[in-house]
């Protein structure tokens, strides 16, 4: 994938080089719930980017429907003050709004206040796209998912013809649990064909997400290392500072596991345990994924612990049990962290244990990927004074910061063999040019020309529910929920699931311990 904000030029028509990414078709770009915070926070900044990358073509245009009562200028202003906020609070350095840009896009803003459940809705869109290229992107509430696919398909404006093409992304969460989740793909499957569906996992958006693919299959010295005989096991972390905020209502019934588990944390999964694809295509790829989840042995109860926040401190400041927060049910029962042990059943990954964690209120924010390698031998070292050898880590950081570190021992200086664990570390803001990004611009830039490589097909999405739907049945009894304070690594319970294999988390807050 190119790294689509650092190739921004410096004129929006300025993409004649031989080695730039090719503009993406002419076409509407429909936004459901176009007046919302998803639209403003993350969807028009990218799309901002993707103009000033010189990506987008002249004959761009956007359309966003809500039921919100304001006129397309209210909108076009909202959108103006939206960006000046997302370039001055993201960016590294002194960058200003490039008011040429927002410009060109503020032509090519439109408005129509409607019902997402309304024909009328549907009658007012298709007379704004005419015979245009579209893409349908539903940044709504998931109860509203199925019902406009519905009307899209009643109305005509799926339907695709020679040279035009119709789209619809569709943002998480995709079903409630394993059930819902194949009667919401059977759904959407009556209006649209599969290739027309892009299930959107903004994680696949982050570079570093993209690159497990290009460090383990275009490097001789990674790939032949990637399997049971040299790597001890793996730890996914998705840790997360914040509590529950303004979302009380959504997460009560969501919840830790739905909310990050089937999604998130099982793409990032098989990124890194699938085999290598026949291809880069999105399909040979999506096939390999499938493959992983599908081979992960069903999960049993004493590999998973469900747990809550309870009252703490985040960086000094005191916060509130989760049970204390505006709009939570005070007796709740539902995880907002949740560690797992995954086995995956076949020839590469027998024998290695998975183990993911994901949570709330949590000693930082942090996602990434530990790949912990056997210890070498220690009979070499018994007559010295080295004690133990450093563990080999291979972490790959997703966020905040992204890139990889390499952990291994050396000697330290001296006449004597004592050994010292260093790091090796990649950041991918010191070596490539980087502006303020949102993580979508990849991904919308990718539906535009048709590329589905880094988006769930259904199989893939019902393998990852599959994974956890034992969970979600044992959920309601009352002594699967344990507890933590706000701020720390984790419920005691996660620590004991790897203590039982001799083996134990890295730290959440500052520094690893390996």
């Amino acid at each position: 994938m190119e790294n689509i904000v650092a190739s921004a030029s410096s004129q929006i028509g300025d993409v004649g080089h031989e080695n730039a990414p090719r503009r993406s078709p002419p076409g509407t770009f429909v936004i459901f719930g176009g007046g919302g915070d998803l639209t403003r926070r993350l969807l028009v900044p990218a799309i901002y980017n993707l103009a000033c990358a010189g990506l987008l073509d002249d004959h761009f245009s956007i359309v966003a429907v809500d039921w919100t009562d304001m006129s397309t200028g209210q909108l076009q202003q909202n959108f103006h003050d939206a960006l000046k906020n997302f370039v001055t609070s993201r960016a590294t350095e002194a960058v200003a709004l490039r008011e040429d840009v927002w410009e060109w896009m503020r032509t090519r803003i439109r408005y129509i206040r409607g019902s997402f459940e309304d024909e009328a809705t549907y009658a007012q869109i298709a007379k704004e796209v005419g015979e245009e290229n579209c893409i349908f992107y539903l940044a709504v509430a998931a109860r509203f998912f199925g019902a406009i696919v519905d009307r899209l398909g009643h109305s005509g404006l799926a339907h695709e013809t020679d040279g035009m093409f119709r789209r619809v992304i569709i943002e998480k969460p995709f079903g409630s649990d394993l059930a819902s989740a194949v009667a919401l793909n059977a759904r959407l499957l009556k209006s649209l064909r599969e290739r027309q569906i892009y299930r959107i996992d903004h994680y696949l958006g982050k570079e570093t997400v993209q690159n497990i693919l290009a460090l383990r299959f275009s490097n001789g010295f990674f790939e032949p290392l990637w399997n049971r005989d040299n790597i001890d096991h793996v730890q996914i972390t998705a840790a997360e500072t914040v509590g529950v905020e303004q979302r009380a209502k959504f997460y009560e019934g969501t919840g830790a596991v739905r909310d990050m588990v089937p999604n998130h944390v099982m793409q990032l999964l098989a990124m890194t345990a699938m085999e290598a694809p026949t291809s880069f295509d999105a399909d040979a790829v999506r096939d390999e994924k499938t493959k992983v989840l599908k081979a992960i042995h069903t999960v049993g109860r004493e590999d998973v612990v469900r747990a809550q926040y309870g009252a703490g401190s985040i960086r000094g400041e005191p916060v509130v049990g989760y049970r204390e927060e505006p709009g939570v049910n005070p007796n709740s029962r539902t995880e907002t962290y949740v560690a797992m042990k995954l086995r995956i059943d076949n020839w590469r990954w027998a024998g290695v244990p998975f183990y993911v964690r994901t949570g709330k209120r949590l000693a930082a924010r942090k996602t990434e990927i530990a790949i912990h390698f056997k210890s070498a031998p220690y009979a070499l070292f018994r007559d010295t004074p080295v004690e133990k050898l450093t563990p080999n880590i291979m972490m790959l950081h997703i966020q905040p910061t992204e890139g990889v570190t390499m952990q291994f021992s050396a000697k330290i200086p001296g006449p004597t063999v004592h050994l010292g664990g260093v790091r090796m570390k990649f950041d991918y803001s010191e070596w490539f040019r980087e502006g303020p990004s949102t993580g979508y611009e990849t991904l919308i830039y990718d539906c535009m020309i048709g590329d589905a490589t880094l988006f769930q097909r259904a199989d893939n999405i019902e393998a990852g529910w599959r994974v956890v739907q034992p969970v979600l049945e044992w959920e309601r009894d009352p002594g699967f929920l344990h507890f933590y304070p706000a701020g720390s690594e984790g419920p005691k319970a996660a620590d004991d699931l790897l203590a039982r294999d001799h083996r134990h988390w890295l730290r959440i807050g500052p520094g690893h311990t390996g």
